[in-house]
């Protein structure tokens, strides 16, 4: 009996508690979800008023700065460097006229000289035995001294009373006959009929200034309207073929160069190869500066110039001379001439000690014309020479 009940008992508790389980999960399903929340609008005053809407503007009627267009530039590519600006070289007609102060600065022993030597009232031997000295001093050589003493001898016992006026125009013309003014004093640069170009060799030992000359006497040809190319057989210094290189790129010439050590004739007869490819009208050659007192060196000179033969004559042979030097210049001038024809001299370094004599005597020992002078360190002061111009400056006004 007991067991019964407790069964029933039981069996109740159990459908209770089945009975409290679906009640809760019905009641947890049918809860609705909260009401969507609406935004409140601030109050901003009875008295407020909306604020109103910025105008829009368009971008036709913004007052924009006006720019310019940036000028136009050639493309340089990547890694190229821009090429230099050329030097404009100052123009070669009356270019020894405009150095003249520089010049008579120099010159004033000579010619000023022999003028107050000659207006002396009365010229006995003493007076003349002075003005053969002032011209010995003056580098102009034994023998066209004696020659112009006589001269002026002969004129001054013709002339009489002799007034400054007479006396300058006395000295002048004899000077000029001196210095000789039918020497053709022109550079042979322009091309030949058959597109060759002129090939001109710059010899002369060291330290004369050969290698600066011949950077000069390109600018004079570019001043010219010439095309140049530059041939650097000066291969013992490579400072020279730097130096010669530096000179051409400043007025547009291109050099030709060969290895440190290298055979100077091979580089001077590429250079003339090249200035016949590229159609140039003159070829500068810038020889080593040789001593005159090694023979195998001026052989080696000799062997330049006939290598470059090969392609044609050469048209000029410039020695170049330092005027400081005198009469020792002739010793070089002498040996030089033995080994290549030279067909003219170019005088440096006259503005400074240097004696307008040289001129004379350097003509006279080897027949050939002074055709260019240096009066200066300035890129444009080598100066074709006008023996007018020259003898004008050496005796001042």
């Amino acid at each position: 009996m007991e067991i019964l009940i407790l069964s029933v008992v039981i069996a109740v508790v159990v459908l209770g508690a089945a009975g409290w389980f679906v009640v809760g999960s019905r009641r947890r399903g049918s809860v609705a979800p909260p009401p969507p929340r609406t935004p409140v609008e601030p109050s901003v005053g009875e008295d407020a008023q909306p604020l109103p809407e910025p105008p829009r503007r368009g971008v036709d009627t913004l007052d924009l700065p006006e720019t310019e267009a940036p000028p136009e530039t050639p493309a340089v590519p990547d890694g190229v460097e821009a090429p230099p600006a050329l030097d404009v070289p100052e123009p070669t007609a009356g270019r020894l006229v405009r150095l003249r102060a520089r010049l008579a600065r120099s010159q004033t022993s000579l010619g000023k000289g022999l003028l107050a030597l000659l207006a002396r009232e009365h010229l006995d031997e003493d007076t003349w035995e002075e003005i053969e000295d002032t011209l010995l001093t003056a580098d102009v050589g034994v023998a066209p001294t004696q020659e112009l003493v006589e001269r002026l001898r002969t004129r001054v016992k013709v002339l009489g009373t002799r007034t400054p006026a007479e006396l300058r125009t006395l000295l002048q013309e004899e000077l000029l006959a001196l210095l000789g003014t039918e020497y053709d004093r022109s550079l042979n640069t322009a091309k030949h009929e058959d597109g060759r170009p002129a090939v001109a060799m710059v010899v002369g030992v060291n330290g004369t200034g050969k290698t600066t000359t011949t950077g000069k006497l390109a600018r004079v040809l570019v001043a010219d309207g010439r095309t140049v190319v530059l041939g650097a057989a000066d291969t013992f210094r490579a400072a020279a073929a730097d130096q010669l290189q530096t000179w051409g790129e400043r007025v547009g010439a291109h050099t030709v160069r060969g290895p440190e050590g290298g055979d100077p004739a091979s580089v001077a007869f590429d250079a003339v190869k090249e200035g016949i490819a590229e159609g140039v009208d003159t070829v500068l050659i810038d020889t080593a500066g040789r001593l005159h007192t090694k023979t195998g060196l001026m052989d080696e000179l000799g062997k330049v110039k006939r290598v470059v033969e090969k392609h044609g004559p050469v048209d000029e042979v410039l020695l170049v001379l330092d005027a400081t030097t005198g009469q020792n210049g002739l010793v070089q001038a002498r040996v030089f001439a033995e080994v290549v024809s030279i067909t003219g001299i170019v005088l440096t370094k006259l503005d400074g000690t240097a004696k307008g004599g040289i001129v004379v005597a350097v003509q006279r020992e080897l027949g050939v014309p002074v055709k260019l002078v240096g009066l200066g360190e300035g890129p444009d002061d080598l100066a074709p020479f006008e023996p007018a111009a020259f003898v004008d400056a050496l005796i001042g006004d």
